[in-house]
Order: structure tokens, then C-alpha cells, then sequence
């Protein structure tokens, strides 16, 4: 049992003290046992969580999940700081210092005229500050680690912004369909069919960014839209006696065209 005193308020200070003692000898045995490798799903996930609370315009929700975010910036931080790498302290010097940095209109003596100019110079700033001496470079720096469509979105945007034709509405869809022609001889035998769907799929994020959308929420309202529409295709399935693993394929596009016309002002 450790020397705790119970409060009816708790600060920063508090939660980074709750984690030391987790993690040290008389804490718990599980957050002992890992490392940033073990938990860098959680930490996803808690992101993820917080940002679904912003989508449902759940405060308490995001309150709630804004702290596990938090906790996991601690606990990743408390074991750097075992291995004597860096501190809670050295965490926020650097965020600090970057945003100084970039945002010299605000803390220096360079002048804008608007939010494209403060987005151009952060990302020439940018790349001064990581070393990226090329244009492939601030490419390749793109995080592996996002949801492909969204690091495909931010590739597409740099390489525009760097002199590649990739933008406007004709071209990609010019693009789109040379695209789905070279899909569609690969399926035949024509070619590597994972590389061109590949192919098809980038030039779709590419007609996402000339019309405004982000692909990651097109595609995610899309799910949800057939998700709503197979909900609605077994209810009219099980109205007739019958599962939707027992339908006819004939039958089951018939139901999934009824399903789309009852579900089209709400889907």
C-alpha cells in the first residue's frame, strides 16, 4: 500500500505521480511490465476515442478522453525519463520552442496577409527544422503510421504544392478513368492488380482534394450508410422467413435496391 493522500481535486502534477508510482517498485505489476511498443496501440486508440467525442459534440466525452490521451503522453514520457533519455519538462521546452519557431508573424517581425501564408511559411519552417533538403524528402517524412487514405491525402497535397499535376477536378478524373482501365486489364492478367487498385485508390484521394473532401470521412459516411442499408436488407430478409446468409445473390440486390430507396433521404 502506498503513501496516497485522497484529494477532491487533482492536477498535472498529481497525474504524474499516480504514473511514477504505477511504474515503480510497489505499483502494478502490468504498467511495470511496458514499453512505448506495448501500448502504442493504446495510444492510438485513445486518440481515436477523443476524436469521436469531438464528432458527437460530446464534452464530457472528450474531457473524459483528452485525459487517457493525456496519461499516455505521461506514461510514455516516464519511460524515457527512467532511462534517463528525457523529462516531462523536455517534452514541452520542444513543443514550446517549435511553436515559437513557427509562428514567426506572431512571435518575431514577419508580416502575413492570411492563413495561406501562415500554412506556407509553417511548412517551409518545416522542413528547414527537420532537415529536408528536398522536396521528396518532405514526402517521405509523411507518418507511415497514418490511416493510409490520410497519409495518401497528405503526400498528394505536398507533391501539388512542390510542382506535381495532381490537382483539378479533370484531371483526376481523366486520371480516374485511365486508372480503372489499367484495374480492369490486371483483373484479366494484364499486370500486378494489387499495384493498380493501389493506383486507383490514390488517384481517388486525389479527386477527394480538387473537390474539398477528406477520403477518410467520405469513406467512413459510406460505411456507415451500408451498415444502415444491410440493417435494413435483413429486416426485409427476416420479413420473409429468411436470413440474409439464405437469399439468392438476385435476391439480395433486390432487397439491398429497396433497402437504398427506403434508406435515401437518411443514409
Amino acid at each position: 500500500m502506498v503513501n496516497w493522500t485522497v484529494k477532491k481535486s487533482y492536477d498535472c502534477r498529481d497525474l504524474a505521480e499516480i504514473v511514477r508510482i504505477l511504474r515503480h517498485p510497489g505499483g502494478c505489476p502490468w504498467d511495470q511490465e511496458q514499453t512505448h511498443q506495448s501500448i502504442r496501440r493504446n495510444f492510438l486508440e485513445e486518440a481515436y476515442e477523443a476524436a469521436e467525442a469531438i464528432d458527437q459534440g460530446d464534452t464530457d466525452g472528450l474531457k473524459e478522453e483528452l485525459g487517457d490521451v493525456l496519461l499516455q503522453v505521461y506514461f510514455h514520457t516516464s519511460i524515457e525519463e527512467d532511462a534517463g533519455r528525457f523529462t516531462l519538462d523536455d517534452v514541452a521546452d520542444g513543443v514550446c520552442k517549435k511553436l515559437i519557431y513557427r509562428h514567426p508573424h506572431v512571435f518575431g517581425d514577419v508580416s502575413v496577409g492570411s492563413t495561406g501564408e501562415v500554412l506556407s511559411n509553417w511548412e517551409e519552417l518545416k522542413k528547414k527544422e527537420k532537415g529536408q533538403l528536398t522536396q521528396a524528402d518532405a514526402l517521405d517524412a509523411v507518418a507511415r503510421s497514418l490511416p493510409a487514405l490520410w497519409r495518401a491525402e497528405k503526400v498528394q497535397k505536398k507533391a501539388v504544392r512542390a510542382g506535381a499535376p495532381w490537382d483539378g477536378w479533370d484531371a483526376a478524373m481523366d486520371k480516374l478513368s485511365e486508372e480503372l482501365g489499367e484495374v480492369k486489364a490486371a483483373a484479366a492478367g494484364e499486370g500486378d492488380l494489387a499495384e493498380k487498385l493501389g493506383d486507383l485508390l490514390f488517384v481517388t484521394v486525389c479527386a477527394c482534394a480538387a473537390a474539398g473532401i477528406d477520403p477518410e470521412e467520405a469513406l467512413h459516411a459510406n460505411i456507415e450508410k451500408d451498415v444502415a442499408r444491410f440493417r435494413r436488407v435483413e429486416e426485409l430478409a427476416a420479413g420473409q422467413g429468411k436470413a440474409t446468409g439464405q437469399l439468392s445473390r438476385e435476391e439480395f440486390l433486390a432487397l439491398w435496391a429497396q433497402a437504398k430507396a427506403q434508406l435515401k433521404h437518411t443514409c
